[in-house]
């Protein structure tokens, strides 16, 4: 008799991986899934009754999977070099975004909302425009100069099974370093599958 944790399969004999509560499959995509990106280092701003979102990446791959991922919330996106041979990313100003700039926006401040969560959606995006694996773990890259967003962005990682450490400026941060087989294979979950512009070492596994 198998016991109760045995995982369900089909009739062939092929595991079926069962949806987590927050991973991609659980919703479709948003505009609200560009939370993910403010909870790193991107950016929002209003012009009028509509607002903008951007971040700046530090690699063509990410563009390519940010350009997807945005498409598929239907916001056109456009993106250019920079002196410091990075790519800002940024979508056309619409009223799609709006909501999101104003609940992250505290007159051109950025703060996250009371009640920020963090569903696989949200951190697919953060992990595509700052996510990085080391030996030790993998980074989840924050917004310079943004102390007051740091904590809570922290206590959002927690409530989804992502406790982390903050890494500081001078220690290779601004950035929350997610440790531990258990909890690298639960970012892996959430995030869903690894985009094919992805390399292979720079996405979360459920191998840690």
């Amino acid at each position: 008799m198998p016991g109760t944790g045995a995982v369900p399969s089909r009739p062939d004999g092929v595991p079926v991986r069962q949806l987590s509560l927050f991973g991609v499959e659980a919703t479709e995509p948003s505009a609200a899934d560009l939370a993910g990106l403010l909870a790193g280092p991107g950016q929002v701003v209003r012009m009028g009754g509509t607002a903008r979102v951007s971040v700046l990446v530090d690699a063509a791959w990410r563009v390519h999977v940010l350009a997807a991922e945005l498409a598929l919330r239907g916001l056109p996106v456009t993106w250019e070099g920079t002196a410091d041979e990075r790519h800002e990313v940024r979508t056309s100003y619409s009223t799609t975004l709006a909501p999101l700039a104003r609940s992250w926006l505290r007159g051109t401040a950025k703060r996250p909302p009371a009640g920020l969560y963090l569903n696989g959606r949200r951190l697919r995006l953060w992990v595509a425009a700052a996510g990085l694996s080391e030996p030790t773990g993998f980074l989840l890259r924050l917004g310079e100069a943004e102390e007051n967003c740091w904590e809570p962005v922290g206590g959002a990682l927690a409530a989804v099974g992502l406790s982390a450490v903050l890494l500081a400026p001078g220690s290779g941060g601004p950035a929350y370093r997610i440790t531990g087989r258990r909890r690298r294979a639960r970012l892996a979950e959430l995030v869903g599958e690894r985009p094919p512009a992805a390399p292979p070492s720079s996405w979360p596994t459920t191998g840690g």
